[in-house]
């Protein structure tokens, strides 16, 4: 018999749940979202929460056993309390986001539900490491590049949490200027950046077409992104020794060679050969990956 958890994934633009069998495929339309941003409050977090997850469980098929609920979360988060402590969402500050999921899921299913909280970088790492882009991997790591950078550790087929659940956070390394590489690399950071040299538009959807169609300003802001993302993770291949880096989020996909300018300033940028031989990937699981890895918090 298949067995089932209830799989939410919280970020800065969005919070979401669904229902993932323990085959890695989501339950066909049990996935819905709410609205986060930097406005969120705790009080507008729990609507949010108990919306997703009555939906979710709504859909569990009947006589299907539920073995728990898995929730990944943008951080910093606190493992010791199952709060959050968000660097989008600053109203949210300390919100109790594994007490809210696992209240909201046993009030519908009358019974206590299993909730286990990580930080969502890792478990889009596990995701890809159980399903996904580096299953072959021995040492791996799986960032996303969005409305924010971060990302996770899979070693010897193990998430790495480190000591506080908060492993993984490479958006907030400093790079040039004392900037952090999310400053630099994120969709929003690389529109800004553009913005300032003369162009004209306003989101990374913007950037995308923009230097499609030719615009010089447009494709320098994407190729500064890559190249500071590759040296970040030219860092982290020295340090961890990384053979297999996984990459995905909306602004990844800005242009068709967006990977293969990352891995080009990794190659640069990498001190050793060792390093140098680390491969970027792209994301082998979409934008299912967040949750497919809440889901194996629990599952695996």
């Amino acid at each position: 018999m298949t067995r089932y958890a209830l799989a939410v994934d919280v970020g800065g633009t969005k919070l979401e749940a669904a229902l993932v069998g323990d085959d890695g495929v989501l339950v066909a339309g049990s996935r819905s979202r709410q609205a986060t941003g930097r406005t969120a409050t705790p009080a507008s977090l729990d609507a949010a929460v108990e919306a997703v997850v009555s939906h979710a469980l709504a859909r569990l098929p009947e006589g299907a056993e539920l073995v728990g609920a898995g929730v990944g979360s943008a951080g910093p988060i606190d493992l010791s309390t199952g709060s959050i402590l968000p660097v989008n969402m600053p109203e949210a500050r300390g919100y109790g986001l594994a007490g809210a999921v696992r209240g909201a899921a046993s009030a519908v299913l009358g019974r206590d539900v299993n909730t286990v909280f990580g930080h969502d970088g890792g478990a889009l790492a596990l995701a890809e490491a159980w399903l996904g882009a580096t299953r072959e991997a021995r040492s791996s790591l799986s960032i996303v590049v969005s409305t924010g950078v971060g990302g996770g550790f899979v070693v010897g087929g193990q998430y790495i949490r480190g000591a506080s659940g908060n492993a993984g956070h490479l958006g907030q390394v400093r790079r040039e200027g004392g900037l952090t590489l999310e400053e630099i690399a994120s969709g929003p950071a690389s529109a800004a950046w553009a913005q300032t040299q003369g162009w004209t538009g306003a989101t990374g959807e913007d950037l995308a077409r923009d230097a499609a169609s030719g615009d010089q300003i447009a494709r320098a802001a994407i190729e500064r992104s890559a190249k500071a993302v590759g040296e970040a993770l030219a860092d982290a291949a020295t340090l961890v020794d990384l053979d297999m880096i996984a990459i995905g989020g909306g602004f990844s996909r800005v242009s068709g060679d967006y990977i293969d300018l990352v891995q080009q300033a990794l190659t640069t940028s990498a001190a050793h050969d060792y390093s140098r031989r680390a491969r970027v990937v792209r994301s082998g699981l979409g934008d299912e990956g967040p949750l497919i890895g809440a889901a194996a918090l629990v599952l695996r």
